[in-house]
């Protein structure tokens, strides 16, 4: 079985200590996020929210990169946030995903969730929010690895 390769361990074979020798060079870095697949009942069934990122013209989930310090979880609930104006409910854990971006592994580890309060307001990284029933928001998702999530939901919602 193959193992994990572990990018935080230098030539010594001790762990780094933040030495630009001992660490992995920057295409091998690993992006760590976190997401949000943000749901609810809507009168036809399950809908998603989707965001559109006007800088990459896309439509993903919410999701961003960890802080320093920052557990997955608070990230995604901090993303959620930031990307939607909505404090949200983490559920259970979808599949984490993995590609690339510019040379490097992204790792972004996903949760269900639903909305506990607020409400969608345009700012800098998100200019506009859809709540789509699931077809059309398959359809409408720009990556594929994000319709996998779609899937995960379904499941797990016994859909």
């Amino acid at each position: 079985m193959a193992r994990p390769i572990d990018l935080t361990i230098g030539t010594t074979g001790k762990k780094a200590k933040n030495s630009k020798k001992d660490r992995a060079p920057r295409s091998m870095e690993l992006i760590k996020a976190a997401g949000v697949v943000l749901w609810r009942e809507g009168r036809h069934g399950v809908e998603l929210a989707l965001v559109h990122r006007a800088k990459y013209d896309d439509w993903s989930f919410p999701k961003g990169k960890l802080e320093l310090g920052e557990k997955h979880r608070e990230a995604a609930l901090r993303e959620a946030r930031e990307e939607t104006g909505m404090t949200v409910v983490l559920g259970r854990r979808l599949p984490t995903q993995h590609y690339l971006v510019r040379d490097r592994i992204k790792r972004v580890r996903y949760w269900a969730a639903t909305v506990l309060t607020g409400r969608f307001v345009p700012n800098r990284e998100v200019d506009a929010l859809r709540w789509l029933p699931v077809a059309e928001a398959r359809a409408r998702l720009s990556y594929e690895h994000d319709r996998a999530l779609v899937d995960a939901l379904l499941e797990q919602l016994g859909r």
